[in-house]
């Protein structure tokens, strides 16, 4: 147990990850030595940042918090707080049932944590964060929450109505990661592209993704999960003429059947998603289109899954994930529908659909030997480096394996001749 030090663990999305970058460098403003993410219990307090979205990722929380309450009980760990979605939802039953655990947060009243640490809260300190990806890339959240009324998502239950940051927050928090060293932006939310209803009444994506390509140093701009309905056309003409907005969009579809669509409240059709592809992918020629399915749905027969394989065989998505159907409790679908798909059908109808991503995906791998593309260097590995083009977001999309030729440096862009594909990652070398 070393003194004056705290393990910060996140789990769940990059939304969280976010939330523990910005309590960590609290932390340390306030003179504690902060480990991100350790393997055990080191320090004489922790904090586990949870997710509470599915049961999968619910059960990984919950695991964690376990296994330190363990620690704390065998008297490795003094303290041990849990904030995050998880402790949101269920912050009573928790308490209840897991008593080692000195306090429970929520997602949003985090701060109270450094008041009962004894410690303050640094106001001018709220923009900046201990980063715990790479130096030159960092996750920028836009908004919080959501106020689409999908049938199975639990997040508007968790997270409350949408509420967009104003655009000069978010400017100002992106000129001092700039001044930091940070090159690459993925921007994130529940829903991009509803940004600015709520605050702004009109949807202001395209001109908020405008503004921060302006600023100098920004290098590259990711869009991430974005909603298909009534989607802001005039987004595409902004990544069509910002050199440094990335041709790189996530989209979750989720479905194409106009039976499925319906039952998941999706708000649009069948041939409204094939037209809003098209469209996509005519103004901004060369674009990689990330999406996900969702499986075993109630409601979901082997038509649909058959027209979701079809669809998906010939739309040929450059990236795609697929996951089983999770029935969480207080949802629409809880109210309204059973969870009646056995999880073997789910389990092989999500490797069926991946196993056919995985030939697409490897195609379009190919497709690019020959070519030079440029790519920013995230690690050095035994034998490669280790980088990513503008189409592929870190952890969730493949590599690019370089051969050490020569010596390169970690956060700097190059030119890659592309000379090897595999499903999901490139290999190639200097020009």
């Amino acid at each position: 147990m070393i003194k004056n030090k705290i393990d910060v663990v996140t789990l769940g999305c990059s939304k969280n990850l976010v939330d523990s970058e910005l309590l960590m460098r609290q932390l340390v403003a306030n003179g504690y030595t902060v480990a991100h993410d350790p393997e055990e219990a080191k320090g004489e307090i922790a904090v586990i940042n949870t997710c509470g979205f599915i049961g999968d990722a619910k059960e990984e929380s919950i695991n964690m918090i376990l296994s330190f309450a363990e620690a704390k009980k065998n008297n490795r760990l003094k303290k041990l707080f849990v904030m995050g979605c998880l402790s949101e939802r269920y912050r009573r039953e928790l308490t209840e049932e897991i008593p080692e655990v000195d306090k429970f947060y929520g997602k949003f009243d985090w701060k109270a944590l450094i008041a009962d640490l004894g410690k303050s809260y640094n106001k001018e300190l709220e923009y900046e964060r201990s980063l715990s990806t790479p130096a030159h890339y960092s996750y920028v959240k836009i908004s919080e929450g959501c106020d689409r009324t999908c049938s199975y998502c639990s997040i508007p239950l968790i997270t409350g109505k949408y509420k967009s940051r104003p655009m000069e927050q978010i400017e100002e928090e992106i000129r001092r990661l700039v001044a930091s060293g940070v090159k690459e932006f993925q921007f994130i939310a529940q829903d991009l592209t509803y940004y600015g209803l709520d605050r702004y009444r009109a949807m202001k994506l395209p001109e908020l993704v405008e503004r921060v390509s302006d600023i100098e140093g920004v290098e590259w701009i990711r869009l991430h999960y974005a909603y298909p309905a009534h989607f802001p056309k005039d987004l595409l003409r902004v990544m069509r003429e910002r050199e440094n907005v990335c041709n790189y969009l996530d989209i979750a579809l989720q479905h194409i059947s106009d039976n499925m669509l319906k039952i998941m409240r999706r708000n649009i059709t069948r041939q409204e998603t094939i037209d809003l592809i098209q469209h996509i992918r005519d103004e901004v020629p060369g674009i990689h289109l990330r999406t996900t399915m969702m499986v075993g749905h109630p409601g979901e027969t082997e038509a649909d899954f058959e027209e979701l394989l079809g669809f998906v065989g010939k739309t040929r998505f450059e990236r795609l994930g697929a996951f089983p159907y999770s029935h969480e409790e207080d949802t629409y679908n809880d109210k309204h529908y059973v969870d009646d798909i056995p999880a073997t059908v789910k389990q092989e109808r999500m490797n069926t659909l991946m196993e056919l991503q995985e030939e697409i995906a490897l195609s379009v791998n190919e497709a690019k030997i020959g070519k030079t593309l440029k790519v920013i260097i995230d690690r050095e590995d035994p034998d490669y480096y280790v980088g990513r083009t503008e189409f592929d977001s870190p952890e969730v999309d493949g590599e690019v394996l370089i051969s050490k030729e020569r010596p390169l440096t970690v956060g700097n862009f190059y030119e890659v001749s592309i000379h090897d594909a595999l499903p999901f990652d490139l290999i190639g070398s200097l020009n």
